[in-house]
């Protein structure tokens, strides 16, 4: 089994995982705002989600020679380990939970704002809870104000999100009277929109350009997921419990490896970090599974019903999709190989993905293209706090003994 052991190979693993972790949800968004229905992406996802898993642990997880202290994962799967892996198991289900909600967060509130919500909470409440799990190997007077630049960063996300929306709104008052918000009529626009312009913003001249009200109007028609005329309320609700959600998903995958409460038996050796993962990556499939496959025949938010032939028929984005879920499943692994070397406080340090996804979301899909001074401001000023938080808490590692 190979085990990461120095800090640097730890931060290494942890920078690796936030690249990966951070381009995902940029691939998902990709595919709703082409139209394709977040179910059939999201079933897609979790097949290659899972495969990851598996990759991972039939390759690192069998190099060397198994011990009895630290079994291979084929010798660990016979073994009586069954607390541990319920701890496992419970993380999945979290994690499948958090993914599946922020899925349709991105439509309501945007790929960059749902992303630094849930990190931050997700650094806020699980970085403490892995802080105190971790018997404290991190370095609380860096690590803790890492978790203080997030919640300044979370701030300045409330106020780029408030000051876009107005930008937005008033674009979108810019229009004709007929084209408003509360009037528009988008069966009027042309149906022929090259999705590959819509989230580049690589326009034709006859059609809007990104950041302009006609593109969020056009953009309205192509989605799978329609948010003219709703709440935002709705998608800051799926991202707080999202939140929660991913907030607890690395402490429970760390009791899972650890066992700080004493649950196994004497003598069974801990769960090592690929059959742990395996679990945890097995419980996040089947979660997904049942849930997307209801969501096909009784489709939330408006959205249309579908069928599990209909999904199987549906190869549009496939490939993306497929490639959303290894990327997902590795930057787990990729994070939990760092944390078992570095504490998983200091591997929390990969929730400063926001960083990558709003790259994706300025350069794809033409976030905050026009936008106001205020908001530009604001955007950098978030990311320089982000860019903060992450190098404080990389800073913040230990080393497990």
């Amino acid at each position: 089994m190979y085990v990461v052991e120095s800090k640097g190979g730890a931060i290494a693993c942890m920078l690796l995982a936030l690249l990966f972790l951070g381009t995902w949800p940029a691939l998902l968004t990709l595919l709703e705002r082409r139209g394709r229905l977040p179910q059939h992406t999201y079933l897609d996802y979790s097949m290659t989600n899972l495969l990851a898993a598996i990759i991972i642990a039939l390759t690192f997880g069998e190099i060397g020679k198994s011990t009895p202290e630290m079994p291979n994962f084929l010798v660990q799967l016979a073994q009586d380990n069954w607390p541990s892996v319920l701890f496992a198991m419970v993380g999945g289900v979290v994690l499948s939970l958090g993914n599946l909600s922020t899925q349709y967060a991105w439509a309501f509130v945007g790929l960059s704002v749902t992303e630094v919500i849930t990190a931050s909470i997700t650094v806020v409440i699980g970085t403490t809870l892995n802080y105190f799990l971790d018997d404290r190997i991190n370095r609380a007077e860096i690590l803790f104000p890492g978790v203080g630049c997030f919640l300044i960063a979370v701030c300045l996300a409330s106020a780029v999100h408030s000051s876009n929306a107005a930008d937005n709104e008033a674009k979108l008052e810019s229009l004709s009277s007929d084209k408003k918000e509360g009037e528009l009529d988008i069966s009027t626009l042309p149906d022929k929109v090259k999705s590959e312009d819509l989230e580049g913003g690589h326009v034709p001249s006859e059609k809007a350009k990104a950041g302009t009200g006609e593109f969020l109007v056009q953009l309205e028609k192509r989605r799978a997921i329609k948010v003219f005329g709703k709440s935002t309320f709705i998608g800051l609700a799926l991202c707080f419990f999202a939140g929660v959600c991913f907030s607890l998903f690395s402490p429970a995958f760390n009791l899972a490896t650890n066992d700080q409460w004493h649950t196994l038996k004497e003598g069974v050796p801990h769960l090592v970090v690929y059959t742990a993962f395996f679990y945890f990556s097995l419980s996040c499939f089947v979660i997904a599974i049942i849930l997307n496959v209801t969501f096909l025949y009784y489709p939330v938010l408006d959205l249309p019903r579908s069928s599990f032939k209909a999904y199987v028929n549906d190869w549009n984005g496939r490939g993306w999709a497929f490639l959303a879920g290894l990327l997902c499943g590795f930057g787990n692994g990729l994070q939990f190989m760092g944390g078992q070397a570095a504490g998983y406080a200091a591997a929390d340090a990969v929730q400063a993905l926001p960083l990558v996804s709003t790259f994706w979301g300025i350069l794809l899909f033409g976030e905050y293209r026009k936008s106001s001074r205020r908001t530009y401001i604001l955007l950098f000023s978030m990311l320089f706090m982000f860019i903060a938080a992450v190098a404080i808490l990389m800073a913040s590692s230990g080393h497990r003994k």
